[in-house]
């Protein structure tokens, strides 16, 4: 568990891929390893796409392997807040102490103006993890 001042630190830590990356958002599960101004933390993305239902997408930004530091959600379930609140997707989890990743706000369409657009909003949500350098990426077959 981290407390809410060392994950919000956590998630503005300047990160990127390694030199040469090359990211897919096709259907599937794929973890991407990122380098970081945090000596010793190690962080990841992950990206997960439907294959029956392509609309559907998870990316989330994680740190010390298990440690979900933001996740967003698109075209999936609506989500219950632990108050039961109910949010529909698209929305976006933020690590929040004592709760982890357990809440979901709606999207913010100053930071995510076209959540339809799937490039688009995957290049927003590394923004909002301060992942600086977004590499070519192919969300659809050629």
């Amino acid at each position: 568990m981290l407390t809410q001042d060392e994950a919000d630190g956590l998630l503005a830590v300047r990160k990127w891929f390694p030199p040469g990356s090359a990211v897919s958002l096709l259907s599937g599960k794929r973890v991407y390893e990122l380098e970081s101004d945090a000596p010793g933390e190690r962080f990841v993305l992950d990206t997960f796409r439907g294959t029956i239902r392509l609309a559907k997408i998870t990316v989330q930004n994680r740190v010390r392997s298990a440690v979900i530091l933001a996740r967003l959600d698109v075209a999936g379930a609506p989500h219950t807040n632990p108050d039961g609140e109910h949010v529909n997707p698209p929305h976006l989890h933020v690590y929040r102490e004592g709760f982890e990743d357990r809440w979901a706000v709606p999207l913010d369409p100053a930071r995510f103006p076209m959540p339809g657009d799937l490039g688009r909003t995957f290049a927003d949500f590394c923004a909002f993890c301060s992942i600086v350098n977004v590499p070519p990426f192919q969300e659809e077959l050629l």
